[in-house]
């Protein structure tokens, strides 16, 4: 009895490992861009997520630092993505702004602020 005990705690943390692993990515910022009124500098982040979506809340760390919390819309796309890619929105002003995140494998983006809300608008 013990021994299955044991066992189903071991497997229950490893799923939890692995559920938790997936909601994990990388970005890569080639020029100063903005997300939801904070600059991000050129350079590389790590993202995570909560929530299973379609609504979830996407942070963005460097190091251990986290550099934003913005809210973010799952969005599906038809193939999964080749890549990590920051997709970056040119504002009339001359800034820009970070629009989606896309992760190497999975079948959805990561829409953020107007586009976020867009996907929104279309559920």
């Amino acid at each position: 009895m013990t021994t299955s005990k044991s066992f189903f705690l071991g497997l229950a943390l490893l799923l939890a490992t692995s559920a938790f692993a997936a909601n994990k990515g990388s970005l890569s910022v080639q020029e100063p861009v903005t997300i939801n009124g904070t600059q991000l500098k050129p350079g590389d982040y790590k993202v995570q997520w909560d929530g299973n979506g379609p609504s979830v809340e996407l942070s963005i760390t460097q190091g251990k630092k986290v550099i934003a919390k913005v809210p973010a819309h799952m969005v599906n796309l038809e193939t999964p993505s080749s890549n990590d890619a920051a997709v970056v929105k040119n504002n009339g002003d001359g800034t820009k702004s970070l629009s989606e995140v896309r992760l190497s494998g999975k079948k959805f983006s990561l829409a953020l602020g107007e586009e976020a809300a867009k996907a929104d608008a279309t559920r």
